[in-house]
């Protein structure tokens, strides 16, 4: 008795697995607060240098006044007339200016002073914050597969509330850097890994429809949230106590959740898994014989007895050992180019939230209203057509989108509002739906003894690459529509990848190397339109007969 068969009789659909949803459910909460803080206290209200004469005029009128200038935020007013309507630049550079708060929040950048020719520290800072999710998340993804996936998540996220806490009490360029570095070590992490426990315990039905759901629906109020809840507030370093705080809630999750069984299996802490399956059929109010518990066991014995030297390496398997199998590190360097290559668009296009014409606040919540849908759709999809097919087809319409944008933004003489932010929302819909395929289609690929660290390196080489997210978007600035030219080439690219790997939909998945080198062994790279084709038919002929005995 295999461990699938194992797990299906302590209960792998059950109040067990819906406890680790709603745990995930959660943490995806805190996660998308802790993830998209930086972008919330980093927004640019409209501002404009300071001048005495400027001190009770509307901001309309002080608008009106700096429009004649080429560039209004950072000139310097050297005198203005009584009416407004002639006004000279000084030479001096300004040191002083006026804040126009959207929605009466005082952002980082304003309190800081952080606009014009100190702008570039929010970037700096927002870029160490990538670097610290690169280090994290190769630090944690490894300790995920030494020392357990739940020790190095509560771990992560503590690094996650320090992090925060500290940029609380950021004055400088120094300590706000330091600060978010340290916070960026749990950016990725404290996610993941439990991503990584959920998805080795539950039924394949309820892998696709409830982590992708749950992840959408709480990654969606925790967006919505966290932009709303700094407009109450009203000053960014409460906004970051009330990000930190509930970080430290994630510790329950180390006596409310079980290790992964299936990583002692990988691990050969046969005792250790049986004892989580124990605990797992109890909750479940499962009854599951010794026999059964027993023949878990021989099994286990018997694949350690099979070949002793294979056993060795697997037993210290490592994602180096995952290297020296030619089918399998082609496919992970595949992986790995696809994941880090979304995860670039994915955040490029998530930050995109100002100089669109409306308030970064409502972008940010229209933005968030996009997750459950996109959910919804890549659900149904994957369940129809299969992980392949949504993840290609959703790389390409993505691609579409965002150069539809581009070509409009770029020679569109005066770009309609609602068009711009009407192409933003379905681009940001596609790569809603792109980033939850290419996640679980990811994480199914890669084998469960080497699940966490090669992940880790997934998660830290898209972490790297999102290092250039900000100038990505700092380049439309020279040219409106750069930016949506680049994410278009980057997504078409990924697609293509994505035709060289294989379908995962309704397989077993890979527990250890050898079953990964032997993964997708002979499927060609446009087997799964035949198979979608043939599912849909299936399913057509499901219907159609369950018509015809109603009748």
């Amino acid at each position: 008795m295999d461990f699938e068969k194992i797990l299906v009789k302590c209960g792998d659909c059950h109040r067990y697995q819906y406890m680790l949803l709603v745990l995930y459910g959660c943490l995806m909460f805190i996660v998308s607060r802790h993830y998209f803080a930086q972008s919330v206290i980093s927004f640019v209200p409209d501002h404009w240098c300071y001048h005495e004469q400027l001190e009770n005029r509307s901001y309309a009128e002080i608008a009106s006044i700096y429009s004649k200038f080429a560039n209004p935020s950072c000139t310097r007013l050297e005198s203005i007339s009584s009416d407004g309507s002639n006004a000279t630049a000084s030479q001096d550079p300004c040191t002083r200016w006026i804040y126009h708060y959207d929605h009466g929040f005082r952002s980082m950048n304003a309190d800081l002073n952080w606009v014009c020719d100190s702008a570039y520290k929010a970037r700096v800072g927002q870029s160490l914050f990538f670097v610290g999710s690169m280090c994290g998340t190769l630090l944690f993804g490894l300790l995920g597969d030494r020392i357990g996936r739940i020790r190095a998540m509560v771990l992560a996220n503590w690094c996650g509330f320090l992090g925060d806490s500290c940029t609380i009490f950021a004055k400088n360029l120094v300590t706000f850097s330091a600060s978010r570095f340290a916070s960026g070590l749990a950016a990725e992490a404290n996610a993941y890994l439990m991503y990584i426990l959920v998805l080795e315990y539950v039924s394949p039905s309820l892998r696709n429809v409830g982590l992708n759901l749950t992840m959408a629906i709480f990654y969606c109020l925790g967006m919505i949230s966290a932009s709303w809840q700094a407009v109450w507030l009203g000053s960014w370093r409460s906004f970051m106590a009330w990000s930190a705080l509930p970080q430290l809630l994630v510790t329950m999750f180390y006596f409310l959740v079980q290790e992964s069984a299936e990583w002692l299996v990988t691990r050969h802490d046969i005792d250790g898994a049986v004892l989580r399956l124990r605990r797992v059929a109890k909750f479940n109010r499962q009854e599951v014989s010794e026999a059964d518990f027993e023949l878990f066991r021989r099994h286990c014995k018997v694949k350690e007895s099979t070949a002793n030297s294979q056993i060795s390496m697997q037993k210290q398997a490592r994602l180096v050992d995952a290297l020296k199998t030619p089918r399998l590190r082609r496919r992970m360097i595949f992986v790995l180019l696809v994941f880090t290559i979304i995860t670039l668009c994915y955040n490029t296009m998530s930050r995109n939230v100002e100089g669109l014409g409306m308030s970064p606040f409502v972008m940010f919540t229209l933005f968030a209203l996009t997750l459950p849908p996109s959910g919804i759709v890549q659900i149904q999809a994957q369940r129809h057509v299969g992980r392949k097919f949504t993840s290609v087809t959703s790389m390409t319409a993505t691609g579409v989108l965002a150069a539809a944008s581009g070509i409009m933004l770029s020679f569109g003489k005066e770009p309609s509002v609602a068009m711009t932010v009407a192409l933003m929302l379905a681009s940001r819909f596609g790569i809603s739906v792109t980033s939850g395929a290419t996640m679980q289609m990811s994480a199914e690929l890669v084998p469960t003894c080497v699940r966490s660290s090669g992940l880790a390196v997934v998660h830290v080489l898209g972490a790297a690459l999102s290092f250039v997210s900000p100038f990505i978007l700092h380049l439309d600035s020279y040219f409106r529509g750069s930016s949506s030219i680049i994410l278009c080439m980057l997504l078409f690219l990924s697609a293509w990848i994505c035709l060289l790997l294989p379908e995962t939909r309704n397989k077993k998945l890979p527990m250890t190397l050898s079953e990964g080198e032997e993964f997708g062994r002979g499927e060609r790279m446009f087997d799964f339109l035949r198979r979608a084709k043939k599912n849909q038919d299936h399913e057509c002929n499901a219907e159609t007969n369950e018509k015809l005995m109603s009748e």
